[in-house]
């Protein structure tokens, strides 16, 4: 005898929740405190849901299934980082990290298992792509950093960023689908303004947020601002050229009027001129936006070195003289792997 599939009760929306309570022969309003229960108390289990009766908890748990991700590992950095290895259902890892800092407590989540992008300076460009994550599974991570964040420093979360594992743009239903859940008033209930989310640069799926008006930030991985550099390190760019992206941007910009930021390692000796920042500069004329010069990372699988510091000061002081605002991004959890362009599971 083969035993029925349980349906994943996450994947339904609410109208959908209700034809299946419907179905049941139970009233329809018994679908919002289901949802209620799975989206804003964040249950992972139909036995918490005490205000419905023991039958239909009972079948509820005999017909769906809440595939509730889970903190597999968890390491804790010299400067109070902590990253967590996550265990999905079907026995997949992705990693997420909790990023205290003095005036904000950060999520960095992931979208995908592993990456297709093989940005050469990134361990995660250097694994494969398994699949992508559902919505409920960058839902759980938020919901799990924010309990960590509670527990270790008795502060919840106040940002979330979405540059973990994977780009999130080629995983775009599911990304759009936690945020909409993370930022629901029937949901967890933050802001969209506390949300970023971090592209390598992919023109279409860029031009497909301005067309349906996120509210959250975004940002764009350049790392270069010429094509023959940034090829190198980032094989996307030949088919999302910076014309083709600076395009892209424009028509988000007029759409969504929200500024982009710029995310730009210093390498050393590759990207750290003065004339680097002067092209930089100037793609930075194409709409309102900021430039986070971050700290490189190294990895076991690059020979990519960090600019030296004075060389990241005199970057930021051109662009800053440009009348383009700069922020200088120190690394955190780099002892643990958890730093940005560091993540890749290294154990099953």
């Amino acid at each position: 005898m083969v035993t029925a599939k349980k349906t994943d009760i996450r994947a339904l929306d609410l109208p959908q929740l209700q034809q299946h309570l419907v179905a049941m022969q139970q009233p329809a309003f018994r679908a919002k405190q289901i949802y209620q229960w799975l989206w804003e108390k964040s249950a992972t289990s139909f036995e918490e849901m005490s205000n419905l009766s023991k039958d239909l908890r009972k079948a509820l748990s005999d017909g769906f299934t809440i595939n509730a991700v889970q903190v597999n590992n968890s390491q804790f950095s010299s400067d109070q980082t902590i990253k967590n290895t996550f265990r999905l259902v079907d026995g997949n890892i992705v990693e997420g990290v909790l990023i205290p800092m003095d005036d904000r407590m950060t999520a960095c989540v992931s979208s995908q298992v592993g990456c297709s992008l093989t940005c050469k300076f990134c361990a995660t460009g250097y694994m494969d792509r398994k699949r992508n994550l559902n919505a409920d599974e960058i839902y759980d991570q938020v919901v799990l950093i924010d309990k960590q964040a509670k527990q270790n420093y008795n502060y919840p979360l106040t940002n979330i960023v979405y540059m973990g594992m994977g780009e999130p743009l080629l995983n775009y239903a599911n990304v759009l689908k936690s945020i909409e859940r993370i930022t629901a008033p029937d949901g967890l209930n933050m802001s969209y303004k506390r949300i970023t989310v971090s592209t390598a640069g992919i023109a279409k799926m860029i031009k497909k947020l301005g067309d349906d008006g996120v509210k959250f930030n975004l940002a764009l991985s350049l790392h270069a601002a010429n094509d023959k550099k940034r090829n190198e390190i980032m094989p996307i760019n030949e088919a999302n050229s910076l014309k083709a992206l600076s395009e892209a941007l424009k028509y988000y910009f007029a759409k969504t009027k929200n500024p982009v930021t710029y995310e730009y390692i210093v390498f050393n000796h590759f990207n750290d001129e003065i004339s680097d920042a002067m092209e930089l500069a100037k793609f930075c004329k194409h709409i309102p936006c900021k430039v986070n010069l971050i700290e490189y990372n190294p990895i076991s699988f690059a020979d990519f070195t960090n600019a030296e510091g004075d060389k990241i000061d005199a970057f930021a002081n051109y662009l800053k003289s440009q009348g383009i605002t700069t922020n200088i991004r120190r690394s955190r959890g780099k002892d643990i792997d958890a730093a940005c362009g560091q993540l890749a599971v290294k154990e099953a």
